[in-house]
């Protein structure tokens, strides 16, 4: 397993050690003794979700406020542009975003900690989508960011409108939004 550091320190790419040959592919997708030797980071994890979408959807910009999640996620079939938005106010980097393309194939895995919104597109046909999380989903303590809110500007490799939830076409401005201390 390798780490890679992005825009935003505390956001991380992960990177198998993925054994292939004729019959396919073996990879070790989360070792916890690992994880933290090479991130510094301790995360247990208590909830996994899977899900499904259709090319253009467009995910996000979501977190909790309250019982915030740090999320370890990966694609396990299709490809997606990856984000995190810095949400924690007094932060050198808030309102700043990172992306990066996950797929089936490269198998790269975004740590996304807690005080972050989190969003992705799909840009293949359709994509499947896994994520570890630290706390519970809550409903009551979730927001959502627009995904085109100007002040943070993620440059979305769109082609034509994304198809958006009804809470995420709702999402408010940074200005606007509930943020960490």
């Amino acid at each position: 397993m390798q780490v890679h550091h992005t825009d935003l320190p505390d956001v991380l790419i992960v990177e198998p050690k993925v054994f292939g040959d004729d019959r396919g592919f073996f990879y070790e997708s989360f070792n916890q003794r690992r994880f933290q030797e090479l991130t510094g980071s301790n995360p247990q994890f208590v909830q996994d979700n899977h899900s499904r979408s259709a090319r253009n959807v467009l995910r996000g910009l979501h977190y909790q406020i309250r019982q915030s999640q740090g999320k370890l996620v990966r694609v396990v079939a299709g490809e997606v542009f990856d984000v995190a938005v810095d949400m924690r106010r007094t932060s050198k980097t808030f309102g700043k975003w990172t992306g990066v393309v996950l797929s089936a194939e490269n198998k790269r895995q975004m740590w996304v900690p807690p005080g972050f919104a989190h969003g992705f597109l799909v840009l293949s046909e359709s994509a499947e989508f896994l994520y570890k999380t630290t706390d519970y989903y809550a409903p009551e303590h979730e927001r959502a960011v627009r995904w085109d809110d100007p002040d943070i500007g993620i440059a979305w490799p769109l082609q034509g409108a994304p198809l958006l939830s009804a809470k995420d076409e709702a999402g408010v401005s940074l200005g606007e939004a509930e943020t960490f201390p």
